[in-house]
């Protein structure tokens, strides 16, 4: 129960709003009790009316006191101005007490509301907070898919299993505890009785329920198994097509949809079950309580009246709905629950990337960036192999080499995207570690090779992340990038929305604003992953001029596969297998006849 407690914890910050539910909540309970207990004098009555009382009882705060209250108010009624006045009389007390029942009753699901939404939304804002803070390591062991699935319809199989039944928890035990007092008040010997007829029937109800929640856990995830499979069908359309995979994909989806289905009938049946099952046995505990309680009333010295006994069936037929209501709630906590857990499985999952409590706030890059022996891995394997490098302010180094040889994860490293393994990386002397993170990936501008783009319009894309930029200082950043000219051309210039990762642009153009993007953020160090790898001739031509512009007068560090485009570096690192094997300007790694030599010519000659 830890996870459900943890789910109880956002309710904190609607204490308030929680207390006015419990005060409208016991007013419910206390006004139900009023109406039952009008009934006792209306049924005096009508079965015996000559039976009056008199004398006017002494005040105490108990049920006995409150019906002989009522019955001295009720006999003066019909002393003084007959039997069909006080019949109005009573029906009228009927009438508000229902009323003020129902009115208290609205309030507390009114402010309820607040509880229940609020708990969620807050739910909700720390799952995303928390995806945003864990480190790009966490997400390739993942499936967006899952991941969505956990911010989506875990969330929402919260909101309704647990979350709904909020209330549940505070006002059914209490009210069952208010009844039962009214009822051992009545008959303490016909409510004993009850007592030891009750955690038998719950027993049998709370039988059912014992496999639900790993079941509703293994559904949740087959649930978003299918949304993983969803995504990646969107994502890899053009492939599927291009590869006559349809057939494939489609039985791959049923297979997965079919499975899910059987899963959830086993589920569904197991809950539904526990209503039927729970209104069967209540009926059944009715039916020895008639046959019990009628005993009573029929005995020689009776130990309850007739009337007595129909108001106490009354109010104990008032049991079974919480009672019902709180078994139902249970099989839906526990599936709930299995939500839960999958929720806290990203809330608990290591950032691996933290922050010191005293950490330093860079606010310039003054003087170096140094690679100091560092080494970094994957799981088992590693990827960099005890590399050291100096990058000068102002210069720009290149990096090259064959594919998978770590080049990417040495720029991944410096905005600590990744932590190294061993080693250091400093800046002005300083670790990264002891860095603010914010302001250590302030001083960076990122161009990767993929454009990141999102479903927003150009003015928004560009200035990402910066919040007060101006429509000024966005086209000046554009004209800076070489962006500006199309998307002047655009029927909406800057305001125009260029879809789902920018598809609706060409990839130079997307490369651009990337670029754009990087300008207006204006940063002193400048990293370019394979910035123009994936363009054609004409768009590589404006890009590279573009990053000409961005570059001058900044430190970059540059990832290239065209060795043509960093021949002007003011030193190419030649980067194999996590070693760095050469190193110089291009003239003398040219001179040596070595591996970059071997990689320019392959090239020359493509």
């Amino acid at each position: 129960m830890k996870k459900f407690y943890r789910v109880l914890a956002y309710i904190k910050p609607y204490w308030g709003y929680a207390s006015l539910n419990v005060l409208f909540n016991l007013l419910t309970i206390v006004f139900s009790l009023v109406s039952f207990s009008l009934l006792v004098p209306f049924l005096n009555l009508l079965f015996d009316p000559e039976k009056l009382v008199l004398a006017k009882p002494e005040f105490a705060f108990n049920t006995k006191a409150l019906l002989d209250t009522l019955n001295y108010t009720i006999s003066t009624i019909i002393v003084e101005k007959g039997q069909l006045q006080a019949l109005v009389f009573i029906c009228i007390l009927l009438i508000l007490s229902f009323f003020f029942r129902n009115l208290a009753r609205f309030f507390a699901m009114f402010f309820m509301a607040n509880v229940r939404i609020g708990a969620v939304k807050d739910i909700r804002n720390t799952i995303y907070n928390k995806i945003l803070i864990l480190p790009l390591s966490f997400y390739s062991k993942q499936r967006k898919g899952d991941i969505i699935a956990r911010i989506t319809t875990d969330v929402q199989e919260v909101e309704y299993s647990i979350m709904n039944y909020l209330e549940m928890i505070v006002r059914d035990p209490i009210t069952i505890l208010a009844y039962f007092a009214f009822m051992m008040s009545m008959s303490p010997q016909l409510t004993l009785f009850v007592l030891v007829l009750l955690p038998i029937t719950g027993f049998l109800i709370g039988q059912i329920g014992k496999s639900l929640r790993k079941s509703s856990k293994v559904g949740q995830s087959r649930l978003a198994g299918m949304l993983s499979t969803i995504e990646e069908t969107i994502s890899g359309l053009r492939i599927i097509k291009a590869f006559n995979a349809i057939g494939y994909s489609d039985e791959k989806f049923q297979q997965q949809n079919s499975l899910f289905s059987k899963l959830m009938i086993s589920i569904y049946r197991r809950r539904d079950l526990s209503s039927p099952l729970s209104e069967f046995l209540s009926s059944a505990v009715i039916v020895v309580v008639l046959w019990f309680g009628g005993q009573l009333v029929l005995s020689d010295s009776p130990a309850i009246n007739a009337a007595d006994f129909i108001a106490y069936i009354l109010v104990f037929s008032q049991i079974i709905p919480p009672a019902k209501t709180f078994a139902q709630g249970f099989y839906s906590i526990q599936k709930g629950i299995a939500s839960a857990e999958r929720i806290f499985e990203i809330l608990d999952a290591d950032e691996v990337i933290v922050e010191k409590p005293d950490a330093i706030r860079i606010e310039s890059f003054k003087d170096k960036i140094e690679y100091r022996n560092i080494r970094f891995r994957y799981d088992r394997e590693e990827v960099i192999k005890g590399i050291s490098m100096t990058v000068e302010k102002g210069k720009l180094i290149a990096l090259v080499g064959e594919s998978g040889g770590g080049k990417s994860t040495m720029v991944d490293l410096l905005p600590r995207f990744y932590d190294v393994t061993d080693g250091s990386i400093l800046i002005d002397g300083i670790d990264l570690r002891d860095y603010h993170i914010d302001k250590l990936r302030g001083l960076m501008g990122i161009v990767t090779q993929e454009s990141i783009l999102f479903n927003d319009s150009v003015f928004n894309n560009i200035a990402f992340g910066k919040t007060d930029a101006t429509m000024e200082q966005v086209i000046e950043a554009a004209k800076v990038a070489n962006a500006h000219e199309f998307i002047s051309q655009m029927e909406e210039g800057y305001l125009t929305n260029i879809g789902d990762r920018g598809l609706n642009l060409s990839g130079g153009q997307r490369q651009r604003l990337s670029i754009a993007r990087a300008v207006l953020k204006n940063p002193p160090i400048l990293i370019l992953d394979e910035a123009t790898s994936s363009l054609d001739t004409e768009s590589e031509r404006l890009v590279q001029d573009a990053l000409a512009k961005v570059m001058s007068n900044r430190t970059s560090i540059v990832i290239a596969h065209r060795l043509s485009t960093i021949q002007h570096a003011d030193e190419i690192v030649v980067i194999v297998k996590g070693e760095i094997v050469e190193r110089g300007k291009h003239e003398e790694l040219i001179a040596r006849q070595g591996t970059y030599k071997k990689l320019f010519d392959l090239q020359s000659f493509s």
